[in-house]
């Protein structure tokens, strides 16, 4: 394959499976705790038995939403392809994999890194069952990449609510060998990076040689509905804004919490978070273990653990890449966030083309391919 542009951040939607995966593949124990498709006043919509809501069948986005025209540019953009009018027709366009490796032909991507079900999989509000329905997610994923593995590059959904369980699925999808990742599960609730509980999962994913990935799913949600209805807007403007910046606590929490000091050849990455705040991040953390914090447990600047061992995904980030000296043009990898009504599909290289066509022709092959070819195998 000659790889010109590798989307380093897709993702396959709850929604958009086949219906009956959860239900036609759980154990018995878990059967009725699975989500499943009914109908609805506005179509098929997935829900579970305990009342959990995972959104339209074929909607859009991650919470299968209804496209409503005029509302979100992009969406209207991925309209114009007849992207959900297909959805209703029930044309699973994002999971039948000759379609959509089509719809990447359209905007000019080779290849993909596909983030998946860990949203949905927290709305259920079950870990046990959440658990299970990783376990039949990654199977499905494995089975759909397998199709065309120079196309895709799965990550396998792991729970952070049981380390043991997420230990025991690390092993097991490594052992299967169709999945390229880890995509552990990012959520509010969960305890810092930087808890000892985090070490058995640091080292089975350090055994099996896969990278980790954490994907943004930005701060805490404010109460729309409570809100008069400029306020609401107001307060959705901040809340999309800086959905990116809660990265940091992530980037900081694995440094700090020494995972990187103990696992050197442990790869992390931060997805969808852009880059722009990361040079400040890495100076101030910098700084303060030069002042106060040279009792943790690291022998180097928490900068050059970053240049080390991690990478961060971006769409579009004029910012940073103003600031890849910093960054360094190693640690980045672009992504296209399709099918997402907030990515760049279906202008992906125009994207490319304004944000990237002044820097040098290497540089600028590794953040659209190379980086993303290097952790991910595709062979250039």
């Amino acid at each position: 394959m000659d790889y010109k542009v590798i989307s380093a951040d897709c993702h396959i939607d709850l929604p958009w499976l086949p219906a009956d995966l959860f239900s036609g593949n759980a154990t018995a124990a878990f059967k009725d705790r699975m989500p499943y498709v009914t109908d609805g006043e506005k179509g098929p919509k997935w829900v579970s038995k305990s009342g959990a809501q995972f959104g339209l069948q074929n909607g859009m986005g991650s919470g299968g939403r209804e496209y409503i025209p005029g509302q979100i540019h992009r969406s209207d953009l991925m309209a114009a392809e007849g992207l959900y009018d297909d959805g209703k027709k029930g044309i699973r366009r994002l999971t039948e994999p000759e379609l959509r490796i089509k719809d990447q032909d359209r905007d000019g991507i080779q290849a993909e890194v596909l983030f998946g079900i860990l949203g949905a999989s927290m709305r259920l509000g079950d870990a046990e069952a959440a658990t299970e329905m990783m376990r039949i997610y990654n199977d499905w994923l494995g089975d759909f990449c397998d199709t065309y593995p120079d196309r895709f590059a799965g990550l396998a959904a792991i729970p952070n609510h049981d380390i043991p369980a997420a230990v025991d699925e690390i092993r097991r999808v490594a052992a299967r060998g169709s999945l390229r990742g880890l995509e552990v599960s990012n959520t509010p609730d969960m305890n810092p990076l930087y808890d000892p509980m985090w070490e058995p999962l640091w080292k089975a994913a350090h055994d099996c040689g896969l990278p980790v990935h954490f994907h943004t799913i930005g701060t805490n949600r404010p109460d729309f509905d409570s809100m008069p209805p400029l306020q609401s807007r107001q307060a959705h403007a901040v809340y999309i804004t800086g959905f990116q910046l809660g990265m940091s606590r992530i980037l900081m929490e694995i440094i700090y919490g020494g995972a990187l000091e103990s696992f050197p050849d442990l790869r992390i990455v931060i997805a969808e978070s852009g880059i722009g705040w990361i040079p400040y991040i890495l100076d101030r953390m910098d700084l303060e273990w030069e002042e106060q914090y040279k009792d943790l447990t690291l022998t180097m600047k928490p900068s050059d653990y970053w240049h080390r061992q991690c990478k961060a995904t971006y769409q579009s980030d004029t910012v940073g890449l103003r600031l890849l000296d910093v960054l360094g043009e190693d640690n980045i990898m672009w992504g296209s966030d399709f099918p997402h009504p907030d990515g760049v599909w279906p202008d992906s290289q125009t994207f490319i083309e304004n944000e990237l066509g002044d820097l040098p022709e290497k540089t600028r092959h590794k953040i659209v391919c190379g980086n993303a070819a290097e952790l991910y195998g595709f062979k250039l």
